[in-house]
């Protein structure tokens, strides 16, 4: 199902969206944990990025087991990207947790548990865009490695 459209790989195009995405939701759940009054305003959108993230990795999965039926094994690539949705759910999760403690405290309404709650979910999403941010970064060069390494070392010969 997610193997070629109009005759390309689908894995490229979905997996160009994901490499928008999931960083800006990484650095946009930093700017939301870092600065409480950003919450309202933009914690929906930060949110909305890392859910279509979400939605958009076992796609993304799905295309590259495609693409490996006609290009071969892309080594530890294929194990890296596997993994990536693990940590794009705990951002996900993180930064829809963040806009509704600021959701509830802009309409007067009080957050049931402890005080130190919101400062804990911003703590845990802040180390939770940082490790999906180093991660993003070790699947595409993982990625581009298995795609680029042989043509560029053979033009150097």
């Amino acid at each position: 199902m997610f193997d070629l459209i109009n005759g390309l790989p689908v894995h490229p195009l979905i997996v160009h969206a994901i490499v928008v995405l999931l960083p800006l939701a990484a650095i946009g759940t930093v700017a939301i944990a870092l600065v409480p009054r950003w919450r309202a305003p933009y914690g929906p959108l930060v949110t909305a990025a890392a859910i279509a993230s979400v939605i958009l990795l076992p796609i993304a999965t799905s295309s590259g087991e495609a693409l490996e039926r006609h290009v071969g094994d892309p080594g530890r690539h294929a194990a890296m990207g596997d993994m990536l949705i693990w940590f794009a759910v705990p951002l996900a999760v993180l930064a829809l947790a963040l806009t509704y403690v600021a959701r509830r405290a802009a309409a007067g309404r009080a957050l049931v548990g402890p005080h130190w709650l919101p400062t804990a979910v911003a703590v845990l999403a802040v180390v939770a865009a940082v490790a999906t941010g180093v991660q993003v970064y070790r699947v595409g060069d993982s990625g581009a490695k298995a795609v680029w390494a042989d043509q560029v070392q053979a033009s150097h010969h």
